[in-house]
């Protein structure tokens, strides 16, 4: 299976940017609690032009991240794994298992209490941690599992996407809403109008941005509709869609994700927050994670290709595919966005961090040592068993 330039950059990019996320994520934790403290902590929580820094990155920052990830998913529905419906059916079902049964243990835990709001935290998959550990295993990984991972968590982060507009948002201002919903259909219609210049759709895009976020809608979703109209034509290098997509990969991966990490998982460790790991918001979160993910990602995709919507690549084994799905139970990033959406309580989002990370690490450990085996072995079998 032959990978586009612009898929291998992409992986490697992400690849290289979850080493990254980790010592960000390390020295966030070692700095709030022991190098600098509750100094640490109050930093990010400190106000500029009327938003705490935590905001803007959370509101701003991310906002780009999901352009990218925009961007990306219009590049696999015209010409990659989601552009042909067949391809495309085993990933979609394995992504919609992978977000169902998650919500589900979760919110069997916690229907009726305070913390029943946090379903959509175990939903998540993060895409730089995923595709980090999947590359640990060097050239042994065939082509079509990248792809089937990056496509699923592509698919993955639309549905955090979707969860994050419908029930995470706050009131909604319907003029603002409105006036978001303008300047988007201004910038369809230039895109409808060939304007292949891409200055005027990032300054149309700051104008949504603005309206979006106080529209009471959450304004990262500005990233992905501005993916959406930004003008994508063949798709070749030359397109604008491909040069931007191309320019926000390292900035991305390297400045914008680690500094997320840097101002969200400071977490001042205490016994209480410990303990809140064991709180049956924790355990839906660590269970969903680590149990849900891959029994929904496995469940999904192997009764979707017995009844014949879709089918598993020649070069992939059923084993392979549980294995992935405990990377996709990686949910950090996304996971923590959601957190700090669904909570109030800051006892609760720290505690609800803990048991994201617990959940990612013992998610990312378990898919390695089954990829680990499976595909050793896969050298030398080719049957699907």
């Amino acid at each position: 299976m032959t990978l586009t330039r612009l898929f291998i950059e992409f992986f490697d990019s992400e690849k290289s940017g979850g080493i990254i996320l980790v010592i960000a994520t390390l020295l966030s934790l070692l700095s709030a609690n022991y190098l600098i403290g509750q100094g640490y902590v109050d930093f990010w929580h400190s106000y500029i032009g009327g938003l705490s820094i935590e905001h803007w990155i959370n509101d701003g920052l991310m906002t780009i991240f999901f352009l990218m990830i925009g961007l990306e998913l219009e590049r696999e529905i015209y010409h990659g794994e989601l552009s042909d419906l067949k391809s495309a059916a085993l990933p979609v079902f394995a992504a919609l298992g992978g977000m169902l049964v998650p919500a589900g243990i979760f919110l069997s835990l916690n229907y009726g209490t305070p913390t029943q709001s946090g379903s959509g935290i175990p939903m998540a998959t993060d895409i730089a941690f995923a595709i980090g550990i999947l590359s640990l295993l060097g050239n042994r990984v065939p082509a079509s599992l990248k792809i089937f991972l990056m496509a699923l968590a592509i698919i993955d982060d639309l549905g955090a996407i979707l969860v994050i507009a419908i029930f995470y948002s706050s009131s909604i201002s319907l003029l603002y809403l409105g006036l978001a919903i303008l300047v988007m259909g201004i910038l369809f219609i230039m895109n409808r109008l060939k304007v292949y210049k891409l200055l005027p759709y990032l300054i149309g895009g700051a104008i949504m941005w603005y309206f979006m976020l106080n529209s009471g809608v959450h304004a990262t979703i500005t990233g992905v509709l501005l993916a959406f109209v930004i003008p994508f034509g063949d798709g070749g290098e030359d397109s604008i869609s491909s040069k931007l997509q191309h320019f926000l990969h390292k900035p991305v991966a390297f400045i914008i994700l680690p500094i997320f990490a840097l101002a969200n998982t400071g977490i001042l460790l205490s016994s209480d927050g410990i303990r809140g790991i064991f709180d049956v918001s924790g355990l839906g979160i660590i269970l969903g994670l680590l149990f849900g993910k891959p029994i929904g990602i496995f469940l999904f995709s192997f009764a979707a290709s017995a009844i014949g919507i879709c089918t598993l690549p020649d070069d992939l084994k059923w084993k392979q595919i549980i294995g992935v799905g405990f990377l996709g139970g990686i949910g950090f990033t996304m996971s923590i966005f959601i957190a700090l959406l669904a909570y109030d309580d800051i006892a609760i989002i720290n505690s609800s961090k803990l048991s994201i990370l617990a959940g990612s690490v013992l998610a990312g450990i378990a898919g390695y040592a089954i990829l680990h085996f499976t595909l050793a072995k896969n050298e030398s079998h080719t049957n699907n068993d």
